[in-house]
């Protein structure tokens, strides 16, 4: 009789194997060289939110007067990314970047929050629904248009004229590096739970009066569950208020549970797996001092305040209440560091 021989790789050899792999960089799309950036334009990643306590977080960083003014007209689709969007002018002639699905609430809700400590972002608003005229069938995000042009759950992004992206920053070569700026920051990544914080998503624009703001955009990603082979969510009320917070304590460093790889990746394609790993290192060795500055700007929120954020991104009252409560519950544990 045969015998059939069944190779088996040990664990040991396979992690030698891929070792090499743990250094692997995140891909992104290629840019153009960063135009300025080192010329005479200041370079900003923060500035001195003196006004946090009357912040309005309905709006964030625009304003009732600069809020998207209806009917849209549709211009044309965008199949770039993993959620359906499109771009359309109001009747103002303001041109709207539209996204459509699961992240349009979080990412609204995200920027108001980032943007109340004095950081930059997006200029986004939440609209339940919108009418767009002469919009076509679209390849992607069909399911929400109604057959009368009515667009369901919109996030706009205010897309100026002449705005163009200078250039993407990384988390780990910047020329902000191991300041309590750049670490505060990096701990509301952790607090909000966005588990895509790559390089593709940090812009360097012109933004609210900087010639070269650097800042994270798209964070839809966030408000969920992070951690487990298919348990990252967003958008998740219920798994954001079950979500811990902080991983560890050590000496005067503090690391967030800040999961971001999906783990079946490991044997489809382990560089992305060990790309996603390292961008675990976002939210790990943070100074307990930084931390601890973050959560003191953000203790000066009111209840409201914080709540106000998730009203604008159109919330039921009980997911406004059950949001509220995690993050004040969350920014308490910064100040306690």
């Amino acid at each position: 009789m045969r015998l059939k021989v069944i190779s088996i790789i040990p664990v040991a050899l396979l992690l030698l194997l891929i070792q090499p792999l743990l250094a692997w960089p995140q891909r992104t799309r290629p840019t153009k060289p960063l135009r300025g950036v080192t010329g005479t334009a200041q370079s900003i990643l923060w500035r001195d939110p003196t006004d946090i306590k009357t912040r309005d977080l309905f709006y964030g960083p625009g304003s009732k007067d600069r809020q998207p003014q209806g009917p849209l007209i549709f211009i044309k689709e965008d199949l770039g990314g993993t959620n359906p969007k499109f771009s359309a002018e109001d009747a103002r002639g303001v041109r709207w970047k539209v996204k459509l699905g699961i992240e349009a609430q979080s990412e609204t809700a995200a920027t108001r929050l980032v943007w109340a400590v004095g950081y930059f972002t997006d200029e986004d608003y939440y609209l339940p629904q919108v009418k767009v005229e002469k919009l076509p069938r679209l390849r992607r995000g069909q399911k929400f248009v109604s057959v009368d042009g009515i667009v369901r759950g919109a996030r706009l992004e205010r897309d100026e004229k002449g705005d163009k992206k200078i250039g993407e920053w990384d988390w780990f070569d910047n020329p902000f590096a191991d300041t309590r700026e750049l670490n505060g920051l990096r701990t509301l990544m952790a607090l909000i739970n966005n588990w895509d914080p790559k390089k593709v998503n940090n812009s360097i624009r012109a933004r609210q009066g900087a010639d070269q703001a650097y800042y994270v955009g798209d964070l839809g990603s966030s408000f969920g569950r992070t951690g487990g082979m298919f348990s990252r969510t967003r958008n998740d009320p219920d798994g954001y208020a079950r979500s811990p917070f902080i991983r560890r304590i050590k000496g005067d460093k503090v690391d967030f549970v800040f999961k971001t790889r999906p783990e079946f990746f490991l044997l489809l394609y382990p560089p992305y797996y060990f790309g996603r790993v390292r961008l675990e290192k976002v939210a790990r060795n943070i100074r307990r001092s930084d931390a601890r500055w973050i959560g003191e700007l953000l203790k000066q929120l009111s209840p409201d305040q914080i709540a106000d954020a998730f009203r604008a991104a159109g919330y039921t009252p009980e997911q406004v209440s059950a949001y509220t409560r995690k993050v004040s519950e969350r920014i308490g544990e910064l100040t306690k560091l």
